[in-house]
Order: C-alpha cells, then structure tokens, then sequence
C-alpha cells in the first residue's frame, strides 16, 4: 500500500477529465492507500468539475487535496473533494461569477435551457461548498460571489472558511508513486 500523488496542472475539460480519472483509477488498481492530489488551475468547465468532484468522492480510498499556488472557479469543486484538504502559504482561492462563451446564433429555447443550467449549476457549485465546509468559523458568501461579487481567499483565510485544513507546503514524500495530469 502506497500514497499516490497526482499533480493536476491544468484547465479543467474532457481531455484532463478523463486523464484524472484513468490515473487516480490506476492508483486503486495498484492498491494505493491513499490520493494526494496536488492542484494548480484557473478552473474550466462546470460538468467536468461536477464529474471529477462526484468521482474523487466515490474512490475506495482516501483523496486529500492540496492547492499548489492557484485554485480557481471550477478548481475549487475539484479541490473541495477532498478529504483533508491543504495549501501551501503562498497560494490563492478564487470564486467568480459564472459565465459561458457562446457561439453562433442562440435561438430563445435554448438560451432558456442555458439559463436553467447556469442556475442549476450555481446552486450545485454552492450546495458543495457550503457542505464541504460546513462548521468552519466563518461562513461564506458563496452564492454573492458566483452571482456578482468576485473573492480572492488567500490560504491563511481559507483555513476560517473551512476550505483548507492546514498550511503545508505538501512536499513530496518518499516512496510515494508521481503521476502529472495537464493540458
């Protein structure tokens, strides 16, 4: 039984989506005894948050997280996935507005239906925050800033939001086996 560390290092999408999960899936495989899950992203794209969030927190064995310099909007779902969650002193957490790029010429259906999915979606990102940090000291304005009023959270503050556990700068430890997801 040995840790695996995941470095993710990248936009959340299909591509490191599927790569995340054929490599933490490897892990179990090889009877892992737990994920450490290292991240630095600017987010991406929300059904892919969702899916690896649902996923890590399905595992058969432990996932810890650990934000590397950078956590951002979708990342946050991602890293709230873990267990124990860490960060190192000099790193961030960002929440923003939701927004979607378009293309093309949107008839009034489907805009609709992108309406409904952007709040659907918003409620979900909010849901797992508040669950994921439930009992910290502070509460977070969650849903102000994914509606209107962006926050920067450093990880001396993440730890009063219940985001982070513990500053660590998370080093690699010996014997532990080194996996990289990215672009």
């Amino acid at each position: 039984m040995t840790l695996h560390i995941v470095n993710f290092t990248g936009p959340i999408h299909s591509a490191t989506c599927g790569r995340l999960i054929e490599v933490c899936s490897s892990a179990v495989r090889a009877e892992a005894s737990s994920i450490l899950l290292k991240i630095a992203t600017m987010g991406g794209e929300a059904s892919y948050g969702f899916t690896l969030f649902n996923f890590l927190r399905s595992l058969p064995v432990p996932v810890n997280t650990h934000n590397l310099g950078t956590v951002e909007s979708m990342g946050n779902i991602l890293y709230l996935a873990g267990s124990h969650r860490t960060a190192c002193r000099h790193s961030k957490f960002l929440f923003h507005p939701f927004h979607w790029n378009l293309n093309g010429s949107v008839d009034h259906a489907r805009m609709a239906e992108y309406a409904m999915s952007m709040d659907f979606d918003l409620e979900l990102y909010a849901r797992i925050t508040l669950e994921r940090t439930a009992g910290a000291p502070k509460a977070m304005a969650i849903r102000d800033y994914l509606l209107a009023a962006p926050a920067i959270i450093s990880a001396e503050e993440a730890i009063d939001y219940g985001l982070v556990h513990a500053v660590d700068e998370a080093t690699d430890y010996a014997g532990a086996v080194s996996h990289a997801v990215h672009n």
